[in-house]
C-alpha cells in the first residue's frame, strides 16, 4: 500500500513563531503544529523561527532552511508561512532613534522576499502583534511602539496585496479585545501564552490556510485544553 505523502509548511519567522513567552503550549506555531497531528491528513509544521530575526536575516536563510526540508521523496515543502516584521519596527537607543529597518526598505526587502518564497511554494503572511510603548525599553536598548508597528503590518499587507498572497492581519483583531495587554509579557513585546493562544484561534480557521491544507474549518475539532 502506497502512503499518501503529507503537506508540509515551513514557518519562517522570530521569537514569534518561535513560541516564546508560552513555556505551557509552545507558542501558535507548535499549537498548529500539534492541532494538525491530530487530524487524518493534517499537514506537517516546521517551526523555523529564530529569536531576533528581522526581515534581512530571514531572507538569507530562506532558501537554505526550505528546501533541507523535503522529508520524503525529494520533495519540497509545498508551503511558506511568513511571520516576520516585528524587530525591524525597533529604535535604537532612544525613543526616537533610527528605526532598524526604515519604512521603504522594509517593503522594497518584504516584496523581494515574496518573490523569493513564491519560486519555491505558494505563501502566506501573518501580521504584526500589539506592543507596548510604557514598557521600553527592550533589553535596555531598543524602543517599540504601537504606530510603528501598526505602519509596518500596513506595509505587509500592501506588499501582499500587490502580489496576490494571503494576509492575516492580527494587530487590529488582536486590540479590539480591551485586555489585550494583559496577552503580552512584562517587557511589552513579547506574547503570553493567552497571546498565543489568540493568534492561534485566528490561523486555525484562516480560510486561505485550510483551503491549502485541504481541511474545513467545519470538521475542525477544538483542541484539548484551548477552550
Amino acid at each position: 500500500m502506497v502512503l499518501a505523502v503529507p503537506r508540509k509548511l515551513i514557518v519562517l519567522g522570530d521569537s514569534g513563531a518561535f513560541g516564546w513567552g508560552d513555556p505551557d503550549q509552545g507558542g501558535w506555531c507548535e499549537s498548529l503544529k500539534r492541532h494538525w497531528m491530530e487530524l487524518p491528513d493534517g499537514p506537517v509544521v516546521y517551526n523555523l523561527g529564530v529569536r531576533g530575526d528581522g526581515l534581512e536575516r530571514v531572507a538569507a536563510r530562506l532558501e537554505a532552511e526550505v528546501t533541507a526540508r523535503g522529508e520524503l521523496r525529494r520533495q519540497r515543502p509545498q508551503g511558506i508561512l511568513l511571520a516576520v516584521g516585528l524587530n525591524d519596527t525597533a529604535r535604537v537607543g532612544r525613543p526616537d532613534g533610527r528605526l532598524q529597518l526604515e519604512p521603504e526598505a522594509f517593503l522594497y526587502g518584504f516584496e523581494q522576499l515574496l518573490r523569493q518564497c513564491r519560486r519555491l511554494a505558494p505563501v502566506f503572511v501573518v501580521g504584526l502583534t500589539p506592543v507596548l510603548a510604557e514598557a521600553m525599553p527592550l533589553a535596555e536598548v531598543l524602543w517599540y511602539d504601537l504606530a510603528t508597528v501598526r505602519r509596518y503590518e500596513g506595509l505587509l499587507q500592501e506588499a501582499c496585496m500587490e502580489a496576490d498572497v494571503p494576509f492575516l492581519p492580527l494587530i487590529d483583531p488582536l486590540l479590539e479585545d480591551p485586555c489585550w495587554r494583559d496577552w503580552l509579557l512584562l517587557d511589552g513585546v513579547h506574547l503570553n501564552g493567552e497571546g498565543h493562544r489568540r493568534v492561534f484561534q485566528r490561523l486555525r480557521t484562516w480560510p486561505a490556510l485550510l483551503e491549502w491544507a485541504g481541511l474545513r474549518l467545519e470538521t475542525l475539532a477544538t483542541p484539548v485544553g484551548w477552550i
